[in-house]
């Protein structure tokens, strides 16, 4: 027993540290974070990750190797932002693995998106390393504009005609932009709102500040002719369509409920995928808060027509709910058997819903229609921590048995042989 008793400790001490202390890797804390990572000049590369996470654990060795090879250069840490919520709810951390680099503005990361590879995090080190030089070389405005002279705007980018195009053009992110002048009474009536929206927004939207009056370029590019004028400049590929004029109130208030809707606009559905892998089961559950499993009626009792319509219900409430970053799955009644049992799916007959947190290995199933407003009414109540749960049996989800996905048509019954009847006789006089 007690050497049981050791095995299982030993199991989760090292699920819980992907990272040992002889690594290149820092360990990151609340305690410790502010005084390496914010307060210091230097670059930072910050995974944040869960010890449960499939994803994270396969990081590993790349982001090891990326550690070791800037050494001396870059700093490279690690929170357990499981652990940690405080830091990972701070720098908006709603996935993972998510890395961010912290280069001159401490308070506002940037989001890493380039490939999950040693070579790929060093390169994107480098550019962040590059641009601090470079902004030291330019000089930082130190007052005016949207500081207001208050100098507590460090959440507010600052834009120049040299930068645009690489922090906000070539970004993925949501960008607010002010073009504002010094001198102007607006421009700095707008400063401490615009402040703190930039520091509410952090981790979320990017918002940066433009002097008009010096860099005339970007100003007469986006055609501004008062000030201040504010730009919002969509997520994804920028573009002329996706530039456009705001049109908000000037409140703190106003301008962070005006980004976050513009945010939500931008944010992908979720993909219905169907369950046909031990992947597809990890991917929905193992990297999301909650996942949201649905067992269809089987073709034959529900063709193509009947299923879609399903599906298409899904999707809408996918929609509906994609900030809250669930997963989404669905399989074929009697596909999966043993997902069904661990989940007591079935018992009320096909279709039927379960929401899995896979973390605390909990479920909760929906006794309602399935419908969109029973669907919604069952989601909701668990959005606001409302409904009951129960374990998920042996602690654990069950192993997947792989099938083909759905071809999309209608279901037939199995063709049978024909049966030879030439060798029967059929002569009532014949013994039995």
């Amino acid at each position: 027993m007690l050497f049981l008793a050791l095995a299982v400790v030993s199991a989760f001490t090292s699920a819980a540290a992907l990272y040992p202390s002889s690594s290149d890797v820092v360990e990151l804390t609340p305690s410790n974070f502010d005084k390496l990572v914010t307060q210091s000049d230097d670059v930072w590369v910050v995974e944040f990750f869960a010890p449960w996470c499939g994803h994270c654990k396969s990081l590993v060795p790349e982001y090891s190797k990326a550690a070791k090879a800037l050494k001396g250069v870059v700093k490279v840490g690690a929170v357990d932002a499981d652990e940690h919520k405080t830091l990972g709810s701070r720098f908006g951390v709603s996935g993972f693995p998510t890395i961010k680099i912290f280069g001159s503005n401490k308070n506002k990361p940037e989001d890493f998106r380039s490939s999950r590879t040693a070579q790929g995090i060093v390169d994107a080190a480098f550019k962040t390393l590059r641009d601090n030089v470079d902004d030291r070389l330019g000089g930082k405005r130190s007052g005016g504009g949207s500081s207001g002279g208050s100098g507590d705007s460090n959440d507010v980018v600052e834009l120049t005609d040299s930068n645009f195009a690489s922090k906000v053009l070539d970004s993925d992110d949501l960008w607010l932009v002010e073009f504002y002048a010094p001198w102007c009474g607006h421009c700095k009536n707008l400063a401490p709102h615009w402040a703190k929206a930039a520091t509410e927004l952090k981790g979320k939207v990017k918002v940066g500040a433009l002097d008009a009056t010096v860099h005339t370029s970007m100003a007469s590019r986006y055609g501004v002719q008062g000030y201040p004028t504010i730009k919002i400049f969509n997520a994804g590929k920028k573009d002329s369509s996706s530039v456009e004029d705001y049109n908000g109130g000037r409140t703190a208030s106003d301008i962070v409920n005006y980004a976050i809707d513009k945010l939500a606009e931008n944010i992908p559905a979720p993909e219905i995928n169907e369950l046909t892998s031990d992947e597809g089961l990890k991917e929905a559950c193992g990297e999301h808060p909650l996942c949201v499993i649905s067992v269809l009626p089987h073709i034959l009792d529900c063709q193509s027509e009947c299923r879609n319509d399903y599906l298409k219900m899904l999707k809408e409430m996918g929609e509906k709910y994609k900030k809250k970053m669930w997963g989404w799955i669905w399989a074929e009644a009697g596909k999966q058997p043993a997902l069904e049992e661990v989940l007591e799916i079935g018992g009320f007959g096909y279709p039927a819903m379960a929401v899995v947190n896979s973390k605390k290995m909990k479920f909760s199933i929906m006794r309602g229609s399935f419908s969109r407003d029973g669907i919604n009414e069952f989601l909701r109540d668990l959005s606001y921590g409302r409904g009951s749960t129960a374990p998920v049996r042996g602690a654990e989800l069950p192993k997947i048995e792989k099938s083909e996905a759905w071809d999309g048509k209608d279901g037939a019954l199995p063709v049978e042989d024909d049966i030879d009847l030439s060798d029967v006789s059929l002569d009532d006089k014949d013994e039995l």
